[in-house]
């Protein structure tokens, strides 16, 4: 992100702070000049810009016109505000404005820039009949990052949603023809839970009983028009945000908090509904127990944080080796397990050496000594009775695998 500010001290609390963020790298100019010469050295490079309004050579916000020029998003640093300022920034596209007078703000346009990194990944559905207003809305969305989607009514934002399951959040009005807004969220709700997807229904309807409505019927928030820019911007980051904890909340109760593997309980949940596929004939897999060879000789010789460096690395590999055709857990310890869906051309002793082969490649460093690491791999492909048995015979063939000399794969 570009910060232009000639208080040195607030620039340096101000890019502590963003930098404490993963992925976000915070460059410093002091004045209008500066500013022009990093933009000429490549805007692309910036995501978001945060200006001070009154700098020594742009005394009156023109470091805003430079910017926008370059078509980068923009929070204004000020001193003061009133209601014409604000009305005033807003009209010139400015995304969003903080008043610097204390460490609050600070932490705020540290967390919006965060924010404003992320929300590309969040897309958003407008749906409203109105073709200005759907305008406007995914304006202002664009501004803070989001992606945009739009509809004209309850009928196209249903087959919107349905082709885009990876938008988080729905914005839709609620009078509009063929389908109206709360008809809408009510079919959406029968497959997209709370936890998945937020909605926030818009109307300018006097009667109080169409809020209730609107939350009854399965919206997550509702904004009354006409509605201020910020309370806009802070309903939809409060719902996105929202997401977000849940889904983190969701993601560390179902991963290995070393490697980021899904950890064994998530692992059956998963592989369990494949299993069913598998027995189907939907679906050929193999299950494949992983275990690191003489992993306590690692771990005794070069330290515990070099072994958990060591389980990392063989995490990568799994993951970048199986992709998308599979699913890869950590049960415990050095053991990790693979359900690998093969296609029926594939010889999967050749698939899974090609594993092993990868663990033993993996380049690993200790005060300049190499950490030899390699894995036994024991496997099956018959469905036996069930999946806990498919694995009890994967386990089995670990054992062969480690008594016949380690390093090698064995196929039940």
């Amino acid at each position: 992100m570009l910060l232009v500010e000639d208080s040195r001290a607030i620039a340096s609390v101000l890019a502590a702070a963003i930098n404490a963020f993963d992925d976000i790298a915070c460059v410093v100019a002091g004045n209008l000049a500066e500013a022009r010469n990093l933009l000429g050295g490549g805007a692309y490079r910036f995501f978001v810009a945060v200006l001070d309004l009154n700098l020594p050579d742009a005394p009156n916000g023109e470091v805003i016109d430079l910017v926008q020029s370059a078509g980068i998003p923009i929070v204004v640093l000020t001193g003061n505000v009133d209601a014409a300022k604000r009305e005033a920034m807003f009209a010139r596209g400015v995304a969003d404005y903080v008043v610097k007078d204390s460490l609050v703000g600070i932490d705020y346009v540290a967390r919006l820039v965060n924010r404003m990194a992320h929300n590309g990944s969040s897309r958003v559905l407008v749906v409203d009949d109105s073709r200005a207003f759907r305008a406007y809305l995914c304006s202002l969305l664009r501004q803070h990052g989001y992606a945009t989607l739009s509809a004209a009514d309850g009928i196209e934002g249903l087959e919107v949603l349905q082709a885009n399951p990876d938008i988080r959040l729905v914005i839709t009005d609620y009078n509009m023809p063929r389908m109206d807004g709360l008809t809408m969220v009510s079919e959406m709700r029968k497959a997209h839970s709370q936890d998945e997807l937020s909605i926030i229904g818009i109307s300018n309807s006097a009667d109080p009983e169409t809020l209730a409505r609107f939350l009854k019927g399965g919206a997550s928030d509702y904004l009354h028009k006409p509605f201020s820019i910020e309370e806009f911007y802070c309903r939809v980051d409060q719902n996105v945000d929202m997401l977000r904890i849940i889904r983190r909340a969701r993601d560390a109760a179902n991963r290995d908090f070393l490697t980021g593997l899904h950890n064994r309980r998530c692992f059956f949940e998963l592989a369990e509904a494949m299993y069913r596929r598998a027995t189907k004939g939907e679906l050929q897999i193999v299950v494949a127990m992983i275990d690191a060879d003489h992993f306590k000789r690692i771990n005794d010789t070069f330290g515990h944080q070099v072994g958990d460096d060591a389980l990392v690395a063989i995490a990568a590999t799994l993951r970048d080796l199986v992709g998308g055709n599979g699913l890869v857990a950590r049960f415990g310890g050095e053991e990790f397990v693979c359900l690998h869906v093969l296609d029926e051309t594939v010889d999967p002793r050749e698939c899974l050496d090609q594993i092993r082969q990868g663990i033993a490649a993996i380049e690993l460093y200790s005060d300049g000594q190499r950490v030899g690491i390699t894995a036994s791999i024991g496997a099956t492909r018959s469905l036996h009775g069930n999946l806990d048995q498919m694995l009890a015979a994967a386990d089995r063939a670990v054992y062969a695998a480690k008594k016949a000399g380690r390093n090698r794969v064995e196929l039940d």
